[in-house]
C-alpha cells in the first residue's frame, strides 16, 4: 500500500490547469494559490523582521538585512551607484519572489493538495508567470530609459537603416523572454527529475537531486534578478556620456 502512493506523489500533470472563472476572464486558480502563499511569506518575514528593530541586529534581522544588502550589491554592480538605490524595490522583488517561489516549490509537497484538475506547484514552474516577469522588465527597462534619457533613449530605433527598426523592437523584447523560458524550463525540469526518480527509487535517491535543485532554484533566482538589473542599466547609460561629450563641446 506505501509503495502504491508514490506513483501520486510523483505524478506531475505537465499543461494542465485548475481554471477559476471570472466573468468571461479564465485564471489560473493554481499559479495564484501558491502566488499568494509565497507573498504571504514575505510579508510575514519583512514583518518579524522589522519588529522591534535592534541598533546591533541579531538573529532573523540579521539575516533579513544580510538578504538586503545582497539585493542592493546586485543593483549596484549592474546599475550603478548614482542610480541603484531607486531599483532596489524591484530588483530585490523579482529576486525574493522568484528564490521563494522556487524553494517552496521543492521544499513542500504540493502534491498531496488534491484540485478538481491541474496540480500545486512553484508559480516559476508555469511559463505564464515567468512571462509576466519578463513583461514587467520590459516595461522596467523601458521606463528607465526612458527617464534617464528622455527621447533620446528612442534614437537607436531610428539610427541606421528603418529597416531594422523592427530588430531593435524585438531584441529588446526578446531578452527579458529569454530569461523567461530559461527560469521556466529549469524550474519545471526539476520537478520533473525528482518527480521520475521518487516514482522510480523512492526516498533515497531524490534527496541529493533535490538538495540540488535547492542550490540551482537560487541560482536561477540570482541570474534573472542579476540580468534584469543588468538590462535596466543598459537602457539609463550613455546618458553621462551625452553630458560629457556636451561639457567639453
Amino acid at each position: 500500500m506505501m509503495l502504491a502512493s508514490f506513483p501520486t506523489m510523483a505524478a506531475l500533470e505537465v499543461g494542465k490547469h485548475f481554471y477559476w472563472q471570472l466573468g468571461n476572464l479564465e485564471v489560473h486558480g493554481q499559479v495564484l494559490i501558491v502566488s499568494w502563499i509565497v507573498i504571504g511569506v514575505l510579508v510575514v518575514a519583512s514583518a518579524i523582521a522589522s519588529r522591534n528593530l535592534q541598533t546591533v541586529p541579531g538573529g532573523f534581522q540579521n539575516f533579513m538585512e544580510y538578504a538586503l544588502e545582497f539585493i542592493q550589491g546586485i543593483a549596484k554592480d549592474q546599475i550603478g551607484v548614482k542610480h541603484y538605490r531607486e531599483w532596489v524595490p524591484f530588483v530585490g522583488s523579482l529576486f525574493l519572489f522568484i528564490f521563494v517561489s522556487n524553494w517552496l516549490g521543492a521544499l513542500v509537497p504540493w502534491k498531496l493538495v488534491k484540485l478538481p484538475e491541474g496540480e500545486l506547484a512553484a508559480p516559476t514552474s508555469d511559463v505564464n508567470t515567468t512571462i509576466a516577469l519578463a513583461l514587467l522588465v520590459s516595461l522596467a527597462y523601458f521606463y528607465a530609459g526612458f527617464k534617464e534619457r528622455g527621447l533620446g533613449y528612442f534614437s537607436k530605433y531610428v539610427q541606421g537603416s528603418p529597416f531594422l527598426l523592427p530588430l531593435w523592437v524585438i531584441e529588446d523584447f526578446t531578452k527579458p523572454l529569454s530569461l523567461s523560458f530559461r527560469l521556466f524550463g529549469n524550474i519545471l525540469a526539476d520537478e520533473l527529475v525528482v518527480g521520475v526518480f521518487v516514482l522510480l527509487v523512492p526516498l533515497v535517491v531524490p534527496l541529493p537531486v533535490m538538495i540540488l535543485g535547492l542550490f540551482t532554484s537560487a541560482i536561477q533566482a540570482l541570474i534573472f534578478s542579476t540580468l534584469a538589473a543588468s538590462y535596466i542599466g543598459e537602457a539609463m547609460e550613455g546618458h553621462g556620456e551625452e553630458e560629457h561629450s556636451d561639457h567639453h563641446g
